[in-house]
């Protein structure tokens, strides 16, 4: 089963063996990510904020990246972020497995289903986040 990790701040690499980066198109338009050798064969690692950090999130092109890895034949995502917490039980620098969130982002595009050609969809959101994978997660 092919993985990807999508790096937030501050998470620019993955330990072991990695392609130079490689460029993919997509119809949403280009992004770059690094493909795993060896070991790493079945994992791609995408740094959200290119590898050199550049990007700023308003600028990060959600869609393109997303349709990326779907075409590599990615079948799991992973994620990191560094955005903190109000919660006083989640001190800075811990891991957290989500269950659930709350989108408060504007003025980008955020979904597939523009109607027309690519069609009209309204996503079930109940689980955003894919339960064997957050099960495995929090076994680790």
């Amino acid at each position: 089963m092919r993985v990807a990790v999508i790096g937030g701040s501050r998470v620019y690499s993955l330990p072991g063996e990695w392609s130079e980066p490689e460029i993919i198109e997509t119809r949403y338009g280009k992004t770059e990510v690094f493909l795993g050798k060896g070991e790493n064969q079945d994992l791609i690692f995408l740094p959200r904020h290119k590898h050199d950090h550049s990007l700023p999130p308003h600028r990060i092109n959600y869609r393109a990246n997303i349709r990326a890895l779907q075409q590599l034949g990615v079948e799991r995502i992973m994620a990191t972020f560094a955005v903190g917490s109000i919660n006083p039980d989640i001190p800075p620098r811990s891991l957290v497995a989500l269950d659930q969130f709350l989108d408060f982002t504007s003025g980008r595009a955020n979904t597939f289903f523009d109607g027309g050609a690519s069609g009209l969809a309204h996503t079930d959101l109940t689980q955003p986040y894919c339960p064997a994978l957050r099960a495995r997660l929090l076994e680790l």
